[in-house]
């Protein structure tokens, strides 16, 4: 099947959040991400891909799948780097999380860099932390950047959007925040499930949601840096919590 001007016009499109939300619609880039989307219980519109890729793919029956040469994909992606595969998937619906016991879950307080929240997610992935509360502010699940910095871990971690405040006044388990002047997580003993807290990139824990955090917690300083990326900082603590007790 040949690639159509109204397919290429689709997905420029969706990299667009205001077209993304329209169409219910997202782009995976690149031979990894498209794998992984294969695998997953996503609902896939259609695959573009190198007849390498696609060779060697595993591919349902009744997929569409579209034949491109690697500077056709050059031209869709937002990555030069992409030169395997192209996939446009369907959103999954914004739906509350269920918390099972003795499971931990990431909350993000307005997380807005996109490379960040990729990287907290590919984090909480390797983890087994496999259930995300996100702000409202907290940048777009289906941002390509987001998609990509992933490296496919968007198919395994789920994610809801909702008003923090209102989830977080009806919730018993412990909440861990992140903060300057917490408890060292090194030593800190974390109960069998419960929630994390990371903050803003630059202005870390609101206020509004600080009211909530039964434990504050903390990374501590050896050095004069004067902060921590708010991915490394997820990692360091998801760490911590995977600790042997």
């Amino acid at each position: 099947m040949m690639l159509s001007k109204a397919k290429i016009k689709f997905i420029k499109s969706l990299q667009l959040k205001k077209y993304r939300k329209q169409e219910q619609c997202f782009v995976v880039q690149g031979a990894k991400s498209v794998h992984e989307l294969l695998l997953s219980d996503f609902e896939i519109q259609f695959v573009l891909g190198t007849t390498e890729f696609l060779d060697a793919a595993s591919l349902p029956k009744g997929l569409e799948i579209i034949a491109v040469q690697e500077n056709e994909l050059a031209g869709l992606s937002e990555f030069q780097t992409n030169d395997a595969a192209l996939a446009v998937a369907r959103m999954k619906p914004n739906t509350p999380v269920k918390i099972a016991p003795g499971e931990f879950a990431l909350v993000l307080d307005d997380i807005r860099d996109p490379g960040n929240l990729g990287t907290i997610i590919r984090t909480a992935d390797w983890f087994g932390i496999s259930k995300i509360i996100a702000s409202e502010e907290t940048a777009d699940i289906y941002n390509a950047k987001v998609i990509s910095a992933t490296m496919g871990s968007f198919v395994r971690v789920e994610m809801y959007y909702t008003a923090l405040t209102d989830y977080l006044q009806s919730i018993k388990l412990p909440v861990y925040g992140a903060y300057l002047d917490g408890a060292d997580v090194h030593t800190q003993a974390f109960h069998d499930g419960g929630f994390v807290v990371i903050g803003n990139e630059s202005r870390g824990i609101s206020p509004e949601i600080g009211q909530f955090i039964t434990q504050k917690i903390t990374i501590p300083q050896y050095g004069k840096a004067e902060s921590l990326n708010a991915a490394i900082a997820t990692a360091i603590i998801c760490d911590n919590i995977r600790r042997p007790k």
